[in-house]
This record gives C-alpha cells, sequence and structure tokens, in this order.
C-alpha cells in the first residue's frame, strides 16, 4: 500500500485502538465506518449486518444527519444491491451505482449516490456483514488504494465480529456454570430446608386436629425455616457473577440485576438510568459490585417494601445512589461492618471515589427512615 498519509494512519491506529480495548461492537463499528469515510474521502458511509429473516441486525450510517436518517424511514431490507453483496465475497467499486445490474431503489427521502465502493466483511467463507462508501469527493472517484483501505478496515471489522462472538461464547459457558453452582447450593441447602418445612407444616395439620395448643410452637419453625429459604435465594441471586460489563455497559447490567431480583422477590424495585459515559473496567466492576452490595443489605437487613436504583452522570462523575424505605441503622455503629459498608467503601476508594451512606431519620426514599448509598466515581480514565 503506497502514498498512505499522516491522517490515515492516525484514522486506521483509531480503528485498530477501538478493537484492541475491547469496546462494545456497536462503537468499534462505529469508530470503523466513521475511519472508512474520513480514510477514502466519501459523503457517505454505511456498515450492515444481516439477520435471518431477510433484514439487518445492526445498520449504522455516517454522512447523515439525524434528522435526515429518521427521514428515510425503516431498516433497509436484504434487497438490491445490498443483498447481491451479502451473498457474493469480491469488493464491488462503481463509478455510478445507478449503473450495477444489481441496483434497484432508495426511499424518497434516501440521498442521492452516485459513485460507490462495497466491501464484505468477512470472516473465511462467511460474510458477515458488509461496509460500502459513497459519494467520493475528490474527483475520479473511488481508487485501487481506496479499495485497499476499505478491506483492511472490513478486517478489523470482522475481527471485532468475531471477537463478540468469543465472547458471548463465554457469556454462555459462564451463566451455564454459574446456574449448575446455584442448583447444587439450592440442592445442598434450600431444598433440604424445602423438604423439613413441608414436613412440618403437615405435623402441624395432624396436630391441630387432636391438641390445637401444641401447633404454636410448630408453625414458629415453620417461620423460621420460610425465612431461612428466603435468605438461601436472596444470597443465590445477589450471588451472581457480575455480566459482561463491557458488551452490556453498566446500565443494562444493573438494569438486569434489579429486574432478576424483582421477579425472584416479593418487594418492588425501581431503576432508573440515564445515558452513561464508558468507564474503565475496574470502575465499572466496582460501581457494579457496589450496586449488588448495596441491593444485597437493603433486602436482607432493611425489611423494606420499596427500593430505588438511580445510574446517572454530571460533568464530573457517574452517580449511583440506591435507596429504600426500610428500618434504617446507625452508620457509625461498629455492628455495621457487617453490612459490607467497608468493602463498599474500599472498592469506592480502589476505583477513586466517594461513597456517602445516609440513614436513619429522613435518610431513606422520600424523607422516609430508610438508608440511602450514594457512590461518586469519576468519568474519566
Amino acid at each position: 500500500m503506497t502514498g498512505i498519509g499522516r491522517n490515515e494512519l492516525r484514522a486506521i491506529s483509531a480503528a485498530v485502538r477501538a478493537v484492541a480495548v475491547h469496546l462494545s461492537v456497536r462503537d468499534v463499528l462505529r469508530t470503523i465506518l466513521v475511519s472508512a469515510r474520513e480514510l477514502v474521502g466519501a459523503r457517505y458511509a454505511a456498515l450492515g449486518l444481516p439477520d435471518e429473516t431477510g433484514g439487518f441486525t445492526e445498520f449504522l450510517a455516517d454522512g447523515v444527519t439525524p434528522e435526515e436518517w429518521a427521514a428515510i424511514g425503516p431498516l433497509p431490507r436484504q434487497h438490491g444491491l445490498l443483498g447481491a453483496m451479502l451473498t457474493d465475497p469480491n469488493p464491488v467499486r462503481v463509478d455510478d451505482i445507478r449503473e450495477h445490474s444489481s441496483f434497484g431503489w432508495w426511499p424518497s427521502a434516501h440521498p442521492e449516490l452516485d459513485t460507490f465502493l462495497g466491501m464484505p466483511v468477512t470472516d473465511g467463507d462467511e460474510i458477515l456483514g458488509e461496509i460500502f462508501v459513497a459519494n467520493k469527493l475528490a474527483p475520479g472517484g473511488f481508487t485501487e488504494q481506496d479499495e485497499e483501505l476499505l478491506g483492511l478496515l472490513a478486517d478489523h471489522a470482522a475481527i471485532a465480529l468475531v471477537n463478540a462472538r468469543l465472547h458471548e461464547r463465554e457469556r454462555e459457558l459462564s451463566i451455564i456454570r454459574e446456574r449448575t453452582r446455584i442448583a447444587r447450593e439450592l440442592h445442598d441447602s434450600v431444598t433440604q430446608k424445602l423438604f423439613s418445612l413441608r414436613l412440618t407444616a403437615e405435623a402441624a395439620v395432624e396436630v391441630a386436629r387432636r391438641d390445637p395448643a401444641r401447633v404454636r410452637p410448630m408453625l414458629r419453625v415453620v417461620g423460621d425455616l420460610a425465612a431461612e429459604v428466603t435468605d438461601e435465594l436472596r444470597s443465590a441471586v445477589v450471588g451472581l457473577l457480575p455480566p459482561d460489563l463491557a458488551g452490556d455497559g453498566l446500565d443494562v447490567a444493573i438494569g438486569k440485576q434489579a429486574d432478576l431480583l424483582n421477579r425472584v422477590l416479593d418487594i418492588d424495585i425501581v431503576f432508573h438510568a440515564e445515558p452513561l459515559p464508558r468507564l474503565t473496567e475496574a470502575r465499572e466492576e466496582a460501581v457494579y459490585r457496589i450496586s449488588q452490595e448495596a441491593l444485597h443489605n437493603a433486602l436482607r437487613h432493611a425489611a423494606a417494601g420499596r427500593i430505588e436504583v438511580d445510574l446517572a452522570a454530571d460533568e464530573r462523575n457517574v452517580v449511583l445512589e440506591v435507596r429504600d424505605d426500610g428500618v434504617g441503622f446507625d452508620p457509625a455503629d461498629a455492628h455495621t461492618r457487617r453490612l459490607g459498608l467497608v468493602s463498599m467503601r474500599e472498592r469506592a476508594r480502589s476505583a477513586g471515589g466517594r461513597l456517602r451512606v445516609s440513614s436513619g431519620s429522613a435518610g431513606g426514599i422520600g424523607g422516609t427512615v430508610g438508608t440511602t448509598v450514594r457512590l461518586e466515581v469519576p468519568r474519566g480514565g
């Protein structure tokens, strides 16, 4: 490859870094797409990943405004030249897309395209998607060097997609391993307690017919066993391995955690998140773990009926708040160290953040007694 200048090298470097630092797949593809348009000097660029129903699971465009994109309408289907590029591994380079034999049409609000350079994104013999640029800004149309540059970026897009597949498979294996662990723990502890609970309840029914006065202590045993089973279930759910934060993002991961607890436990957990910047891996894990610990404390110790989890960002920090309407406690009391406050503060400190816990009078939701855990973590690296 000849004639590559400093700007081109910088754009290629940005694409390579995006793959290397394990950004979300969408962010990587967006970086590659912007780099492609800038590298070859095109007015428009797009990248599509097909689905199995004749459409696209992802279709990114660069060079159009949000208003123009909205006016174009629904995502394209796999027809015309877009469909042909998903079956032929060879690049397409033409001076006028409308002259190509596979060209069909475009919506009325679609930009007028002329010069066109398209490249399938491949992994071996498999076509994973397609990337194309259109409307060369300089006269003369797209060149062989443009084709070579776009091919290089298509290779990086393929690497990102293959890596995403590998991460997803590893995540599925982790989920399977975690389910196996939880099933084993439930069998070893919860199942036995449930069996005891059932036997005690059945015995209480029989005793009630003959000697009602003896039922009261048996019912207390039933209540104690039920409480122990509930604690075991909470520990199993809250102790789940963290999700793929790099793939899901912090807001999605914490939202899934709150949703899971809502489904399993009889308590109202409300989650709200605003758009967030990406943090370093260590900081995202710290925020996730602290949210997990704060939820666990509220569930296990607060006797709360409602928990609110808010995730937001200001100019300097990502801010997490976990609030409950429970009984509250004294954060300065030595025995509350068992609630995990020390570990939460250490996690916050290691992430360069700050943790504040308020509890007692007006410490919870809407001025209730309750507790509020507030974490601030810097946005920067």
